[in-house]
């Protein structure tokens, strides 16, 4: 298949175990995956899931941009048509997940290869792990296990007092021979280098087949020299992360020489880098076995249609994906000692639609599936929208505002814009049957996306004719509503509108800036409303700044997706894989900090150079709204002097007398500063707009022109 039919999305969820999982890296109660769905723009039908899940504090990939640099591989993907192995090599659990969808996608099903675990003729064997805990508990879950017929049981150790450790496998020696049950035991590196051998000789005595990772990761002199001495076969699991290259594992694996060596994909470098291992050790004749790493079902079932595929008759890990109280559902099962996979199970999911997120929501992904839940009438131009969306075209065209220029016209894909609107939703937490408020022109893609989240996340959808005054009529519940910083405006000067607007749970403000007066009247509004970042470009938004309650801030915040730079002229470089493919070099002159927040400034053709002295339009305009409150607008003229004046357009009845007059006090009680002050005042019935509602800055500039013409 042509790898331009490739289309991916991510999806974002949170896991919660079922009761604490106690690890070495401490306990956990919950973990972060990213399910990443890999379907075809030419057949929808065809499609594969699998999963990115990083474990925090040991995975090697656990750090700050990981979703980004996941998006970045999924639009690799797209364009190679294949998983980029070398770019991830050092994102082991994102290059398992990728392998993971691609396996799927080929394979047509859950069932990736035709072994007999995946036709359902046979089990997994596997080993029945007991967590870390206090010494009942660790008792209690051997009993289970023994009850539930393990054959192998694998103890972790270091948490409680070494001598209740050993008490605990002696009571399953003194029930059970080394033939009736193997035991394993996994250190996680719990001992040190001075005592871990006395402690291996007195576990050898209860005949252990084997230890995890005596001692710390990264010893490798020390963990040699215990290899050679030790009477207990040692294998290394931990000691493996971070070695991705060949080169590396090679010269781990031969200079430590273990007896065994322990495969978690998404630990140790994917499914192909996990292969790169098998064949090394085998070359030294070092045995193997594969385990999970607290995956959930799409993650557990990959890894063991994997070992299946290998048909290592070892006990393998593969138990741990029945830990989390909301899975994926997949008929995966363990009857004694094995798993299970039952491959006509009616649980198993056809479409992704089937398939219910953990906390995310269940979104649809094929847009001929998309139905819109309308509480109210729609009109002609929704209707046209919905035949668009939803025709054979995989592109829909675009206009951009003209705010600074002259609108253009752009054909962006509809698979971006849905992955754009799952972005929202999942940040805003909304799900299905939660009510939408839609009062923004179609025409444009702040109205466009309202719809699309719509349909993605199946909300319900109210609907009123774009206007100032949107919540002008008692709508009902509302959950959700995008507007314009005019219309916001415009809402808080009529009470009953006012009191509306704070009962709406998500509020969202874009299309222009957000003047400080109204930053000042909603800080103190209950509900969470937030300032948005972003173009028709980056399909809406790409960054919020809260503005309302504790949160309020200045600065933006990006999607984890997105990574922002400065260009060479101080403007805002954006990188969002998810829903555009090439940087965006804005003319948005912005201040950004390390950890990706980033502050505006104003726009780099909103600069007016007076004298040699360049003025932001937009910080002028800031700081004289601390002392104007009319309407009003800052613009420039060609002048033969300076050239360029500064002009202020103002809105209304005031005269322009009054308003010279206060500015020359502020510049002489030094309140503003002089060059800030603007050469001209014209008053205008009404400043020009866009059909959005934002400045029309080509047109306010126009018009001061032809005022000044006149004098």
């Amino acid at each position: 298949m042509p790898p331009s039919t490739y289309q991916l999305s991510i999806i974002h969820s949170q896991l919660n175990f079922r009761r604490p999982a106690g690890t070495s890296r401490g306990v956990y109660t919950s973990r972060r995956v990213w399910y990443v769905l890999l379907q075809d723009r030419e057949d929808p039908r065809r499609w594969g899931i699998g999963e990115c899940a990083p474990l925090p504090s040991l995975s090697i990939d656990d750090v700050a941009d990981y979703e980004y640099v996941l998006a970045k591989a999924c639009r690799q993907m797209e364009e190679e048509g294949v998983p980029p192995i070398d770019s991830l090599r050092a994102y082991p659990s994102i290059l398992m997940g990728l392998e993971t969808a691609l396996m799927h996608y080929q394979a047509g099903g859950f069932g990736f290869y035709p072994t007999p675990f995946a036709q359902g003729k046979e089990g997994i064997r596997i080993n029945g792990l007991i967590w870390m805990g206090d010494y009942d508990y660790m008792q209690s879950q051997i009993r289970q296990k023994i009850d539930a017929g393990y054959q192998c049981i694998k103890l972790k150790i270091g948490a409680i007092r070494f001598e209740e450790e050993l008490e605990l496998l002696r009571l399953i020696r003194r029930q059970f021979s080394a033939r009736e049950i193997e035991l394993r035991v996994d250190a996680n590196g719990a001992f040190s280098p001075t005592d871990a051998l006395e402690k291996l000789k007195r576990l050898s005595e209860l005949d252990i087949h084997s230890i995890e990772q005596p001692i710390r990761a990264g010893q490798w002199e020390e963990m040699a020299r215990l290899t050679e001495a030790t009477p207990l076969p040692i294998a290394l699991d931990e000691e493996l992360i971070g070695n991705y290259t060949y080169e590396k594992k090679a010269e781990l694996l031969s200079a430590i020489r273990p007896h065994y060596i322990i495969l978690k994909p998404s630990l140790h470098g994917g499914f192909s880098g996990c292969e790169e291992w098998i064949a090394l050790a085998e070359k030294q004749q070092i045995g193997w076995w594969a385990t999970s790493a607290l995956e959930s079902n799409i993650g557990l079932n990959a890894i063991a249609q994997w070992a299946a595929r290998w048909a290592n008759p070892m006990p393998q890990g593969l138990g741990t994906g029945l830990l989390f109280e909301e899975n994926i559902e997949l008929p995966l099962t363990i009857q004694r000692d094995c798993l299970w996979f039952d491959p006509r199970n009616k649980s198993l999911p056809e479409t992704p639609e089937d398939i219910a997120f953990p906390t995310d929501g269940n979104y649809c992904f094929q847009r001929k599936r998309q139905k819109l839940h309308a509480l109210t009438p729609v009109g002609e131009e929704v209707k046209s929208f919905l035949q668009e969306w939803q025709n054979e075209n995989p592109l829909l065209l675009v206009h951009t505002s003209g705010s600074t220029g002259t609108p253009k016209e752009l054909w962006v894909r509809k698979d971006r814009m849905m992955q754009s609107a799952r972005i929202t939703c999942a940040f805003l937490g909304l799900k299905k049957g939660d009510v939408a408020l839609h009062c923004l022109p179609i025409s444009y893609i702040a109205g466009k996306m309202m719809l699309v989240r719509s349909l993605v996340a199946g909300l319900a959808s109210k609907f009123v004719s774009p206007s100032s005054h949107p919540l002008q009529e008692d709508m009902g519940r509302i959950d959700f509503v995008a507007l314009t910083p005019t219309q916001v405006y415009e809402t808080l000067q009529v009470s009953e509108e006012r009191e509306r607007l704070k009962q709406i749970n998500y509020v969202l403000i874009g299309g222009g800036s957000l003047p400080p007066e109204i930053e000042r009247e909603l800080v103190g509004f209950p509900n969470a409303i937030y300032a948005t970042y972003g173009m028709t470009e980056t399909l809406s938004h790409i960054a919020l700044r809260r503005v309302s309650g504790e949160e309020a801030t200045d600065w933006f915040t990006p999607f984890p997706s997105v990574r922002l730079s400065l260009s060479e002229e101080g403007t805002l470089v954006v990188d969002a894989p998810l829903v555009t493919g090439e940087l965006l070099v804005t003319n948005d002159i912005a201040v950004v900090r390390e950890d990706g927040s980033f502050r505006m400034l104003g726009r780099k053709d909103n600069v007016i150079n007076s004298g040699g002295i360049k003025i932001q339009i937009e910080e002028l305009e800031t700081v004289l709204r601390a002392f104007i409150s009319f309407n009003f607008v800052i613009t420039s003229v060609p002048d033969p002097k300076w050239g360029e004046a500064v002009v202020l357009l103002i809105e209304g009845a005031c005269r322009t007398e009054e308003v010279y007059i206060l500015l020359k006090e502020m510049c002489a009680k030094e309140k503003i500063p002089k060059w800030y002050c603007p050469q001209y005042v014209f008053r205008v019935e009404k400043i020009p707009l866009t059909e959005n509602g934002k400045r029309d800055r080509k047109n306010c500039r126009r018009l001061a022109e032809e005022i000044i013409t006149r004098l």
